[in-house]
C-alpha cells in the first residue's frame, strides 16, 4: 500500500515540478534565485533533512535487531530533524513574504516565480508534517510494544521519499 501512495506522490511531485520547469523555460525572464533566496539557510535545511534521512536508516536497523530502545532513539532524532527543517521553512517562508511575495505576483516581476515557489515547498511542507505526525504515531506504538520492524521500515520508506524529494526541489528550485 505505501509503495502505491509513494508512486501517487511521485506523479503529483513530477506533475508539479514539470509545470514549473515549463513555466521557467516558457518565461521571457526569471529571477536568479541567489539574489533572493538565503541559500545558506536552504541548504543547512537540506543537510538536516539528509541527516535525518541517516537517523531514520538507523531506526530501521535497530528496530530489525529489535534493539527497540536505540529505534524509540534514532526515531525521535528523526522527528526532531523533520521539526528543525519545517522552523526553519516557515522563517524562510515568513523572509520571503516580507519581501513581498504572494501566491499571485511578487516584486521580481514574474507572478508564477512565487506561485510555483509555494506551491511545491508547500506541498512539501506538508510531507514533511505529515511524516512528523506518522513517525510521532511510530514511536507510540514501539513504546508500547504495538509495533513491528516492518511497519518502522514502513515508516521509513516514506521519509526517505520525503526526503529525496526535497532534493529534487532544492536543485531546481534554489540552484538551477
Amino acid at each position: 500500500m505505501m509503495w502505491l501512495f509513494l508512486l501517487s506522490d511521485t506523479l503529483t511531485f513530477g506533475g508539479f515540478l514539470s509545470g514549473y520547469g515549463f513555466s521557467r523555460l516558457a518565461a521571457p525572464a526569471w529571477p536568479r534565485q541567489s539574489e533572493i533566496f538565503n541559500l545558506g539557510l536552504v541548504g543547512l535545511m537540506t543537510f538536516i533533512l539528509i541527516c535525518s534521512s541517516a537517523t531514520m536508516a538507523m531506526a530501521v536497523a535497530a528496530s530489525r535487531r529489535e534493539a527497540w530502545k536505540d529505534a524509540v532513539r534514532f526515531l525521535a532524532f528523526t522527528i526532531l530533524g523533520g521539526l528543525a527543517f519545517l522552523g526553519m521553512q516557515a522563517y524562510e517562508w515568513s523572509r520571503f513574504i516580507g519581501e513581498g511575495a504572494r501566491l499571485w505576483g511578487n516584486p521580481w516581476g514574474v507572478p508564477l516565480f512565487s506561485a510555483t515557489f509555494f506551491l511545491i515547498t508547500g506541498f512539501h511542507g506538508l510531507h514533511v508534517s505529515a511524516g512528523v505526525i506518522y513517525l510521532a504515531t511510530v514511536v507510540r506504538r514501539v513504546r508500547i510494544g504495538r509495533y513491528t520492524a516492518d511497519g518502522v521500515e514502513t515508516a521509513g520508506l516514506y521519509w526517505h521519499f520525503v526526503d529525496l524529494v526535497w532534493v529534487f526541489i532544492f536543485t531546481l528550485l534554489y540552484l538551477v
